[in-house]
């Protein structure tokens, strides 16, 4: 696929107009060995029109996952909503509701919903919960996500409690069952159990909703246990830059030759072991400005081959093997109607 800096597609996230885009051609689907290579190479993958044909059989429970969030976003709890659509009366069939909370401590946060799978008889796993989250704190970014998982927020080591992990999963399938167009595809299940050589398990899931105006900067999704990510686009579209960290790191050094950057910047590219650390602390606002909201250096990137557009039916592979190879991904919502996505990690 081409891609270009021309219209139909504004790239802006959080008020900021940072260039366009369009794809002139449509991708093929890869074969195993491409995609296996792909993977091996730290390199992200576009699987064209993958769920295409499955959309149709899931499109109420897609209905109402869009309802589930404009209700959110109209400041209906969570709860009501899930009672409202028929997700409650199969949650109660495997978990047991035991509270909600709005997060006050949280800015970001709008609600959360905690369960344990089974009954009061039988408790198969404890403290799962669901937490609905703003992505940014920009007023026009309405862009939300659903995430799942289980014990404290934040301290949490995932990969030491597998059980948990799966049901938080289940928890995910059950609320929103068009989770299936993932964990059910055999496509899919074929090509991470060949990447993976054993067969895959969809752990610390999130269902997104990208508005326009937002999307995420560029990020990582390093978690120990965890070999990458699945994000499948089942309504509207975005627009990806994607990177292994090295390759990003050299796009940032090859654009400051041309292009002029903040001398402390230019310190920082100068001492790759320095940059690396300094992009994986909290606060890595240097490398933001150039990577997040420079238009010059996305232009760069487009131009370079580092670009992807996600329409619906359309699966991203992400691979994360470790904080120095992982591909880092920057979002932008395409279009002027929010699209659901899911982001589940593979472990």
């Amino acid at each position: 696929m081409t891609l270009k800096l021309s219209l139909p597609y504004l790239l802006q996230r959080r008020g900021m107009n940072l260039g366009h885009v369009s794809s002139d051609e449509p991708l093929a689907m890869p074969d195993i060995q491409t995609i296996l290579t792909t993977w091996q190479k730290d390199e992200a993958l576009v699987l064209p029109k993958l769920l295409e044909a499955n959309l149709p059989h899931w499109n109420q429970t897609i209905q109402h996952a869009q309802a589930c969030m404009e209700n959110t976003l109209n400041g209906m709890e969570l709860g009501e909503t899930l009672e409202e659509n028929g997700a409650m009366e199969r949650l109660e069939s495997r978990f047991s509701f035991l509270a909600s909370s709005m997060e006050d401590h949280d800015e970001q946060a709008i609600e959360k919903l905690y369960f344990d799978a089974g009954d009061e008889k039988n408790i198969l796993a404890e403290d799962l919960w669901c937490k609905a989250s703003w992505l940014s704190f920009h007023d026009e970014d309405a862009s939300l996500r659903f995430r799942f998982s289980f014990g404290m927020e934040g301290f949490e080591d995932v990969a030491a409690d597998p059980k948990r992990q799966h049901w938080a999963g289940e928890l995910c399938t059950s609320m929103f069952p068009e989770s299936e167009l993932i964990t059910t595809n055999p496509s899919i299940l074929k090509y991470l159990t060949a990447i993976l050589n054993h067969e895959p398990a969809f752990v610390e899931r999130i269902v997104y909703f990208n508005a326009p105006n937002g999307g995420a900067q560029f990020h990582h999704d390093v978690e120990r246990g965890h070999a990458g990510v699945v994000f499948a686009q089942l309504s509207g579209a975005t627009f990806w830059l994607t990177a292994s960290k090295p390759l990003l790191m050299q796009a940032m050094r090859d654009f400051s030759q041309e292009n002029d950057v903040k001398d402390e910047l230019q310190g920082l590219l100068n001492e790759p072991q320095a940059l690396s650390d300094y992009m994986e602390e909290a606060d890595h606002s240097l490398v933001e400005e150039l990577i997040d909201q420079n238009p010059k250096f996305i232009a760069y990137m487009i131009e370079r081959g580092f670009a992807h557009v996600l329409h619906t039916g359309d699966v991203l592979l992400l691979p994360q093997r470790d904080l120095d190879h992982c591909v880092w991904h920057s979002v932008f919502t395409l279009g002027d109607e929010p699209g659901e996505a899911l982001s589940f990690a593979v472990r």
